[in-house]
């Protein structure tokens, strides 16, 4: 590849990151290209579909979140010290809110309220939807697609990444590794006794793709980050009787 071009695959990778993550994936290409400061023409030549770009990103983002959830099992000893790690990590780096929606859908509770089920089994979450776990599922394109923007991707829209169109799940490969590896840290955390015992792998994704609303002031911005992380963190940590 010329350097020219290499030079304009980067740019609109970092374009789409930032657009993709204020906006969600709902947002238009020509707004990726205004951002990287091309032309909307110079985007469809290396990603000729936006479906493309999307999973794209969405396989690296969850690369990323992979990698930092290892980091953290590898690295602390104390189960909780391992989750909060990975939730802080993931949250700094963004890349929560780059995760596909369909990795976010979460079981609706059978009562009809709306509300999300709790869920107390942390394993990896089987192809087949299961209505009224409550726990994360990898589910075939076709159906992900038709779902993409209902209620049960809440948590990307809080996050500022909702699906408007058609977007395609990254990886099942890749999608199958961050939950397993997450599901160890929950499991770790919730045997030492440290996590409530209802929550799942989707609440920890949930919390990762939540973001605190822009602020013109980048150390209101983060000061606003780090305040609304404490606050989950203390929502998901077990209380003694």
């Amino acid at each position: 590849m010329r350097v020219d071009a290499q030079r304009n695959l980067e740019h609109v990778l970092r374009a789409a990151r930032e657009v993709f993550g204020e906006l969600g994936y709902g947002a238009p290409m020509e707004d990726v290209a205004r951002r990287a400061r091309v032309g909307v023409g110079t985007v469809y030549r290396r990603f000729p579909s936006k479906d493309v770009l999307v999973r794209r990103i969405a396989e690296e983002e969850t690369a990323r979140l992979t990698d930092q959830a290892r980091t953290a099992l590898g690295q602390e000893d104390e189960p909780w010290s391992a989750l909060s790690r990975f939730l802080r990590t993931s949250v700094a780096s963004g890349a929560g809110r780059l995760l596909p929606p369909q990795v976010l859908r979460v079981g609706v509770s059978d009562d009809g309220d709306g509300g999300v089920a709790a869920a107390g089994d942390p394993r990896v979450p089987q192809q087949r939807i299961q209505p009224g776990t409550g726990e994360l599922r990898l589910v075939p394109e076709e159906s992900a697609t038709a779902g993409a923007s209902a209620g049960a991707t809440a948590g990307m829209s809080a996050a500022g990444a909702s699906a408007d169109g058609p977007v395609s799940l990254a990886g099942d490969d890749g999608a199958a590794a961050l939950l397993e590896v997450v599901g160890r840290l929950v499991e770790r955390a919730r045997t030492a006794g440290e996590l409530r015992p209802d929550v799942s792998v989707s609440d920890v994704l949930l919390v990762i793709a939540t973001a605190a609303p822009s602020l013109p002031d980048p150390a209101q911005q983060a000061a606003a980050s780090a305040r609304l992380l404490d606050i989950l963190l203390e929502g998901l940590r077990s209380r003694p009787v």
